[in-house]
């Protein structure tokens, strides 16, 4: 049986429900007792509590799970900032962080913000990498230090404190051909947001493999975000899961055009829901948008069985982690949910272990 890890992205809209939150953040505990191998957080400052706060917390009640942002962007803090951030909660965790990272979405969209421009991520996720690795980063054109007539100032900038030799890994959020090569050539691991259907995530593993060996890097590492309840009544928890596969396969026509390999019944759908989505309401839409069809191709629900297949279809292709995103998760408030989720962990979670 083919090997994965298995992390958990725990959805914003539960924030919002979990009465039970009290910043113990306990939730993290369960998560590692459960056996999963990661925990991400959404960074989206005005839906959720800030996510390296979070993390922190998480990480002193915690000692085994991997802990990251799922995913930050190049918008709401300076690339020295979150470098020293994700490192400091790297030092602090004993060699656990992961910084996850993409363009953005939520978190700029609740302060007037569309997602950053694909120029401007890669050259953020640069500076990122040097601050990393230790290396001078070039004050931009607009610095103006120079002005205030000190004795001396930095002539450019680099995080001093930082002497450990470990760089925390870093993997990009992608769902177009651009990031998806520019995951491919300067990060550790894509993070795939492009459904759970083998044909659409071979086609970005192509796109990535592609890069790798023009530019004869090693082998590609791969996540997949997917949504996934084990229920033997399929159509009944495809509905449950409704608002996350709206969220999720969204991506997949973020600007209006669809990306990727599809039927016009898919493509149709996409175009559907970059119009109807409200970003008010993120991860709470109704199943009224979508089709039984595409929460199929968009995520997997049906029994252990039928879980385990697919993800072995996905493993084969290249898959060796599972982000899981938006579906039943253990510290969820409702007992419903947490007993689908606990379904996961005794029937298909031991299968890839």
């Amino acid at each position: 049986m083919p090997k994965a890890e298995f992390w958990i992205a725990r959805p914003t809209h539960y924030w919002m429900l979990d009465s039970k939150f009290d910043g113990s953040f306990n939730f993290g505990k369960i998560y590692e007792d459960a056996g999963l191998d990661g925990l991400l957080l959404f960074d989206t400052q005005n839906l959720a509590p800030e996510v390296y706060t979070s993390l922190t917390a998480i990480a002193l009640q915690t000692s085994r799970i991997k802990l990251g942002t799922g995913v930050t962007n190049p918008k709401t803090r300076h690339a020295a900032v979150t470098a020293s951030t994700i490192a400091t909660l790297d030092q602090l965790s004993g060699g656990r962080a992961y910084l996850g990272i993409g363009r953005g979405d939520s978190a700029l969209a609740h302060i007037g913000y569309k997602p950053s421009k694909v120029s401007d991520f890669e050259s953020y996720l640069e500076q990122l990498i040097a601050y990393l690795d230790g290396d001078e980063v070039v004050f931009p054109k607009d610095s103006n230090i120079d002005t205030l007539n000190l004795g001396d100032h930095p002539e450019s900038s680099r995080l001093t404190w930082l002497t450990n030799e470990r760089r925390i890994p870093i993997g990009v959020a992608a769902s177009g051909p651009k990031v998806i090569e520019i995951a491919a050539r300067k990060a550790d691991r894509v993070d795939l947001q492009v459904g759970a259907s083998a044909a659409r995530i071979d086609w970005a593993l192509e796109i990535a493999r592609k890069v790798r060996r023009e530019e004869r890097l090693d082998e590609l590492r791969a996540s997949a975000y997917i949504n996934m309840i084990v229920n033997e009544d399929s159509e009944k928890t495809w509905r449950m899961a409704a608002g996350a596969i709206t969220s999720q396969s969204r991506f997949s026509a973020m600007h209006g055009k669809v990306i990727g390999p599809t039927s016009k019944a898919t493509a149709d759908t996409l175009t559907k829901i970059h119009s109807a989505y409200d970003m008010k309401q993120h991860g709470q839409h109704d199943p009224g948008l979508i089709t039984s069809e595409f929460a199929h191709e968009f995520g997997i629900y049906g029994s252990p069985a039928y879980c385990i297949d697919r993800l072995n279809e996905l493993v084969e292709l290249g898959i060796d982690r599972f982000i899981m995103a938006g579906g039943p998760e253990l510290a969820h408030p409702d007992s419903e949910v947490v007993k689908l989720a606990e379904r996961f962990v005794k029937d298909v979670l031991p299968h890839f272990k």
